[in-house]
């Protein structure tokens, strides 16, 4: 078997005022072919489990590029179409394939091209035809859109939010792959569409539950290939935003269907009670000050680079600094032009300095005040899972007793050694302040004595019942209170 691989993936928050061109994929993932390290990142995990599928078979696997982009706004359309092109170029001088294993995001959206996936899998379809095998492995904060469907025999999406299963799925999907090319079965999706758009986060009920037993049934039932949930993403203003039920079968599109639309149904019934409650950044401080076990992790969780915001938000450290708060450190802020100053400055400097808050309103005020430099880092890296997650040039600095990470390229807080690598211990402190939803929650939760999530300024539009869109489906929960009942009433 000859099989082709490749993986083009970002995040498109379309309301983030942050652009992406190439620098901004080349800054976090761009592999030519073969040169893919051997550490999946987020979206490319296809690659580095094929590189071990394929050598076990004896079959031969043809690497294509393989980049990744931080989330952020719209792509630029050129760097989309030299991307996209770059990839069937490739998959064209690699023909005849068996099959095409794709590593993909599922909401990137492109300057003239709403459904950037959509377009490049069926512009591979052009390529290989009807006949040959297409699979990809997606995140599930995205879009399945009809023209997805249509070119896929079938896709496996990350079950865990936050995403620490996607070296699993794709195990799962080349699983599914391998069965497929010898012919043992034939994959069939079936889609429910939930109408709906809520934050499902694996890490507490009833996401937890509803994420076992969807593992279960595939265990049990030889027809259930796969079971994805696709969360959405409800800052991706495009006209098939929402939430879907996704099942794949053994041939069994009627039973698959109906599995899709019976668990779909099951999890709009628990609409509004999947994320974390909220509090702002007062009540944040104030607990996280009365605390009698540290550390206490405060999680900016609207200001989430994750979810295509700046990470620039200033809004709680200028509560902490209000405050007179010491022995707490930031990580991040972003901010590439006061990271300049810094490392001009050099290691040891006492400077002035203006920094945070310059992206977008709602993200607080810019944070003025004489700086210590502690710390400089080139090309600074956090863990993420079995990866590393780049957080660019990056400075630690100190005002007023608070330590801050200041970096220059944009990234939610995974892992405490985002601290550590700045030369901060993380566990001696007694708040740490973090940018992230969720993703931060299975490596911080092991240091945190206690975890409070914080809706802190407007970065992030996050309320869909009175968020702008414009493309998106008005059909959908919360902004109409029941799209599956027969009076459809508003809410």
């Amino acid at each position: 078997m000859r099989i082709f691989t490749a993986a083009l993936a970002t995040e498109t928050n379309t309301f983030s005022p942050i652009c992406v061109d190439r620098r901004a994929f080349e800054a976090s993932l761009y592999a030519p072919p073969g040169q893919h390290p051997e550490t999946p990142t987020l979206c490319t995990a296809p690659i580095t489990v094929g590189r071990r599928v394929t050598r076990e078979k004896g079959w031969e696997l043809i690497e294509g590029t393989a980049t990744w982009a931080d989330p952020a706004g719209l792509v630029n359309r050129t760097t989309y179409e030299e991307l996209r092109d770059e990839i069937l170029g490739q998959l064209r001088a690699a023909m005849p394939v068996d099959a095409v294993v794709m590593g993909l995001h599922g909401a990137m959206v492109a300057a003239g091209y709403e459904d950037t996936e959509g377009d490049l899998l069926s512009r591979i379809r052009e390529i290989v035809g009807p006949d040959v095998l297409i699979c990809a492995e997606l995140d599930p904060h995205s879009h399945l859109t009809a023209k997805r469907v249509a070119a896929l025999d079938f896709a496996v999406y990350f079950k865990e939010f936050p995403h620490t299963d996607f070296v699993d799925r794709a195990e799962d999907l080349w699983r599914i792959a391998v069965e497929t090319l010898e012919g043992r079965i034939k994959p069939v999706m079936s889609v429910f569409d939930c109408k709906m758009i809520d934050v499902f986060p694996t890490s507490r009920e009833p996401m937890r539950s509803f994420v076992d037993k969807i593992m279960q049934i595939e265990k049990d039932d030889p027809d259930i290939l796969s079971i994805s949930v696709i969360h959405g993403f409800m800052v991706g203003d495009v006209p098939e935003m929402g939430t879907k039920l996704l099942v794949v079968t053994d041939n069994k599109p009627e039973k698959g269907a109906a599995l899709a639309r019976e668990l779909g149904l099951e999890l709009f019934s628990k609409r509004g009670t999947f994320m974390v409650p909220q509090i702002d950044e007062k009540e944040a401080v104030a607990r996280a000050m009365a605390a009698t076990a540290w550390p206490v992790v405060i999680a900016d969780v609207w200001d989430n680079p994750g979810g295509g915001t700046a990470g620039d938000a200033t809004v709680i450290l200028e509560e902490l600094i209000a405050r007179g708060v010491t022995n707490a450190a930031i990580g991040t802020i972003w901010d590439p032009v006061a990271v300049q100053i810094c490392f001009a400055a050099g290691e040891g400097a006492e400077i002035p300095l203006r920094f945070g808050a310059k992206s977008a309103p709602g993200t607080g005020n810019p944070i003025d005040g004489t700086v210590k430099i502690v710390k400089l880092l080139k090309n600074a890296e956090m863990q993420f899972g079995e990866s590393l997650a780049p957080f660019g040039d990056a400075a630690h600095i100190v005002l007023d007793g608070l330590d801050i990470i200041l970096n220059s390229t944009r990234a939610q807080s995974f892992d405490p050694s985002l601290f550590s690598a700045m030369g901060i211990d993380p566990a001696r402190q007694k708040i740490l302040v973090i940018k992230s939803t969720n993703h931060f929650f299975a490596s911080f939760s092991k240091i945190a004595a206690e975890i409070l999530y914080c809706s802190a300024g407007t970065p992030y539009p996050n309320n869909p019942a009175t968020t702008p869109y414009r493309r998106a489906p008005k059909t959908i929960w919360p902004i109409i209170a029941d799209p599956h009942g027969p009076e459809r009433g508003a809410a």
